[in-house]
């Protein structure tokens, strides 16, 4: 029988105290959703609703007035391909930096980690009178274009890439492989864990955004799902029923990704430990 551990079992009962309190508002949330109007804010709170109104609620939001579809959609199109060229862009970068030597490559990455030091809102007047300029200014393509290059994601893959042994690529080039076949079939299988973890992020950071859809988009119809339960709360500021079925509607995408996401990550650490 295994010897019980009173510092090990305090610890997960505090680490389970602190879960259960971070995911109370989200509870919450999904409870109101459920709800009528009237019970939303009862006290005691009632976390399992007695009377449900959960199809009239999610209906009102769905098939309202606000067309909360075409928004969801927005969303979905430019996260996806947003998150996408990130990872090209990003494992490209990555790859450059740490396995192609040519001149100047430590000044040219060193003047990439100083822009990562440039807080955002200190460039938005420049990137908007830029994107106006291109006349990239209230369309999908220049969201897609401001979340597509990432300092962070070219500093975590070039980590992930140094880390790659020098004898596996040195063998691909005796075999005659160039750098794409080197970066395609050695580089980027060993690097999975690194892809995934920040895809996860991408993908988060692109769906959460708000600052950028509410700078660089005008039209009602480009209106990404931040814009749009923003423009939902100000129409139905007094039903906070609704209010809660937009937002867990709006968080059901991040959940799935980051629970099909976890599971790669894990996947890829373990093939490669057993690569290695």
């Amino acid at each position: 029988m295994t010897k019980l551990n009173p510092t090990k079992l305090m610890i997960t009962v505090i680490m389970s105290c602190f879960g259960i309190a971070f995911m109370l508002p989200f509870i919450w949330m999904l409870s109101a959703s459920l709800k009528p109007e009237a019970d939303v804010f009862n006290y005691p709170v009632e976390w399992i609703p007695r009377h449900w109104n959960a199809i009239n609620n999610y209906k009102a939001v769905w098939m309202g007035k606000s067309p909360f579809p075409l928004f969801y959609w927005n969303s979905l199109k430019i996260t996806c391909i947003t998150t996408c060229v990130s990872i090209v862009v990003s494992c490209m970068a990555g790859y450059g930096f740490s396995k192609i030597d040519f001149k100047g490559k430590s000044v040219v990455f060193l003047m990439l980690l100083c822009t990562y030091m440039i807080p955002h809102e200190a460039i938005l007047v420049p990137q908007f009178i830029f994107y106006r300029w291109l006349q990239l200014f209230d369309s999908h393509t220049g969201l897609i274009l401001l979340g597509s290059f990432s300092v962070l994601g070219t500093f975590l893959l070039r980590q992930f890439f140094l880390g790659i042994n020098k004898e596996l690529m040195e063998s691909a080039k005796l075999d005659g492989a160039g750098h794409y076949r080197t970066f395609v079939y050695i580089g980027i299988p060993l690097v999975r864990p690194a892809i995934a973890t920040y895809a996860i992020l991408r993908f988060i950071w692109s769906w959460n955004d708000y600052q950028n859809p509410l700078i660089f988009l005008r039209s009602q119809h480009l209106y990404t799902l931040q814009l749009g339960i923003q423009s939902f709360a100000d129409e139905n500021g007094q039903f906070y029923s609704l209010i809660m079925a937009g937002t867990v509607s709006a968080i059901i995408p991040l959940l799935v990704i980051f629970v099909i996401g976890q599971k790669q990550v894990i996947e890829g650490i373990s093939l490669g430990g057993v690569k290695g």
